[in-house]
């Protein structure tokens, strides 16, 4: 593991923690391929890249490197979150840009968990090497879309693959507005449904090895 910062287009500066596979690891599964950039929960609600370190050292454990950081305002960062996440789209955008930059791979997957999940959504189509989107609870849901509403057509219309890992359980999106939303989104759409889960609880540690293996399994799909 390395701590680096990463400085925004706005000049906040942001905390960024890779993970590399270890020796031997990185071999197998081929670690130039893909790399892995996860973005956090919501800053204001306590959101910091901590909390995806169980999945970052997991996907690196199966052989990509994985990058978490802290949004501006949260964790070591400088800068002030916003509300509904428009500046931090920002942040997303550097970050993957200082990946494929310093760490050349193939390409970026994006991955959002939660609030994560909609400013992910909204940095996919402004970085050329992202090959790919997955989200962890995108909250789609009516209250929700309140803040977030803003970022939706962003990943709706992007061509990209996207993958939506939603609890059948979520307390801010029914799997009907899920599917609702999903319908009339571009380019291929995958959806998997955890049944029983909710919102918080898939943030949760004992949800960590299904997240890696569902990313891990959907970087082997992508086109070579």
């Amino acid at each position: 593991m390395e701590w680096t910062t990463v400085e925004a287009g706005d000049g906040a500066k942001l905390s960024v923690r890779l993970f590399k596979p270890a020796p031997g690891e990185a071999a197998a599964e081929g670690e130039e391929d893909i790399a892995v950039v996860l973005v956090h929960p919501y800053t204001i609600l306590g959101g910091v890249q901590g909390l995806l370190r169980g999945i970052a050292e997991g996907v690196a454990r199966r052989g990509y490197r994985a990058v978490t950081f802290d949004m501006r305002g949260a964790g070591r960062s400088t800068g002030r979150a916003s509300l509904t996440g428009s500046t931090e789209v920002g942040d997303v955008v550097a970050v993957c840009r200082w990946v494929a930059d310093n760490l050349n791979p193939r390409g970026v997957l994006l991955v959002g968990s939660s609030a994560g999940a909609p400013i992910a959504g909204s940095a996919v189509d402004k970085v050329d090497q992202v090959v790919g989107y997955v989200s962890i609870g995108y909250p789609f849901g009516l209250m929700a879309s309140i803040l977030f509403g803003r970022h939706h057509n962003a990943i709706i219309k992007s061509e990209k693959p996207k993958l939506f890992i939603m609890g059948t359980k979520d307390g801010f999106t029914s799997v009907k507005q899920l599917q609702n939303k999903l319908k009339n989104a571009a380019g291929r759409v995958d959806t998997h449904l955890i049944e029983g889960a909710g919102h918080f609880q898939m943030e949760g540690p004992a949800f960590d090895a299904q997240m890696v293996d569902l990313i891990v399994n959907f970087i082997k799909s992508l086109p070579k």
